[in-house]
C-alpha cells in the first residue's frame, strides 16, 4: 500500500500540529514500520490544479501573501513556505485518490482540508484537497465519489463546494458543531453527542449510502482523530482509543465489502493536557495499521 508523504508537507514556518504531524508520523513508520506500507512522494499541485475548485485570487493570496488576511484567512501566520506545503499536501490527496481506482488503497499524510471554501480558507484548512481529489478521480473516469468525514468537526467547507456536482457525495459523522451545514441528499450530516452512540451511527451511515445510491467507484476517507476525548478541540469523552480503532476496522471493511477503492488522509488531531504529541501519532497510526492489515482489493472493478 502506498502512502504518500513529502517534507514539503511540514514546510510552513507556522509550526502547528496541523502543519508538522505528517512529518511525525512518516518519522515514526521509519523508526517503527508498518508492514505493507511503502512511502512514496506525491507530485506536487499547480496553481492551475488548485483553480478548478479555488478562485483565483484567492489561490494568488495564498501563493504571494496579498492581501494578506485572504492569505491567512486559515488561521496561519503566511511565510513563503506556505505555498510549496500546500500544494505539497493537497497534491498527495490527489495522488492518494488516482492511485485508489488502480490498487483499491491507498493514503497520504495530509490534513488540513475539509474547512476550506471555494474563495477563503477556514479552521485551519487552506485548500481542499477532498474536493480536489474528488474531481480529478472524476477526470480519470470515476463515475461518482463519496467522501467520508469523520473528522470530529463538521465538513461545512466540503459541503458548499459539492452542492452543485451530482457526482459527489459526503457522509458526515461528527461530534462538534464547527463548521455545522444543512444535510442535503448528496451531504449528510450526522452529529453524535454520546460516544456509546459513535460507532453505530457511523456503520448506519455507510448502510444508508449503499442503499440509496449508486456503486460509487471511489471513497475518500478523512480521518480525524481529534474526536479521541483527550484531544483538547473536538473530543468527545467517552471516546477512546480503543473505540477509534474499532472505528478504522468498520470503515475499511466496510469499504471492502462493497469493493469500494479507499483513499485516506488524516484530518484533525490535537495536542493537550490529555494527549501528548507520541499520543496523537499513536491515534493517526490507528489508520494506517487498520489499512494494511485490510489490505487492497482482491479482484478488479
Amino acid at each position: 500500500m502506498n502512502v504518500y508523504f513529502s517534507p514539503a508537507y511540514a514546510g510552513s514556518g507556522y509550526a502547528f500540529e496541523t502543519t508538522r504531524k505528517s512529518q511525525w508520523v512518516a518519522q515514526s513508520l521509519d523508526s517503527e514500520p508498518i508492514a505493507g506500507i511503502a512511502l512514496r512522494v506525491p507530485q506536487a499541485l499547480t496553481a492551475e490544479q488548485v483553480t478548478q475548485v479555488h478562485d483565483p485570487a484567492y489561490v494568488r493570496a495564498v501563493q504571494t501573501g496579498v492581501p494578506l488576511e485572504l492569505a491567512q484567512s486559515q488561521g496561519f501566520t503566511w511565510d513563503a513556505g506556505l505555498w510549496p506545503m500546500v500544494l505539497a499536501s493537497n497534491g498527495g490527496a490527489v495522488a492518494t485518490a488516482l492511485d485508489a481506482l488502480q490498487s483499491g488503497l491507498s493514503g497520504s499524510l495530509s490534513s488540513g482540508l475539509h474547512h476550506a471554501r471555494r474563495d477563503t480558507g477556514y479552521g485551519y484548512c487552506t485548500f481542499n484537497g477532498l474536493v480536489l481529489a474528488a474531481r480529478a478521480a472524476l477526470a480519470a473516469g470515476a463515475r461518482s465519489v463519496l467522501i467520508l468525514d469523520l473528522d470530529a468537526h463538521c465538513g461545512g467547507g466540503t459541503a458548499s463546494l459539492i452542492a452543485s456536482d451530482a457526482r459527489i457525495w459526503q457522509l458526515d459523522v461528527s461530534v462538534d458543531a464547527y463548521d455545522h451545514y444543512e444535510s442535503s441528499d448528496r451531504a449528510r450530516l450526522t452529529m453524535v453527542h454520546r460516544a456509546d452512540d459513535y460507532l453505530g451511527e457511523i456503520e448506519r451511515g455507510l448502510q444508508d449510502m449503499w442503499t440509496r445510491v449508486p456503486p460509487f467507484d471511489l471513497c475518500l476517507y478523512n480521518a480525524g482523530m481529534d474526536s479521541f476525548e483527550g484531544c483538547p478541540d473536538g473530543g468527545l469523552e467517552g471516546i477512546t482509543r480503543e473505540i477509534l480503532a474499532a472505528r478504522e476496522s468498520l470503515v475499511f471493511n466496510a469499504c471492502r465489502a462493497q469493493n469500494l477503492p479507499v483513499a485516506f488522509s488524516l484530518a484533525g488531531g490535537y495536542i493537550g493536557e490529555r494527549l501528548d504529541r507520541q499520543g496523537l501519532v499513536d491515534l493517526h497510526r490507528l489508520t494506517l495499521a487498520a489499512a494494511a492489515q485490510c489490505g487492497p482489493l482482491q479482484r478488479e472493478r
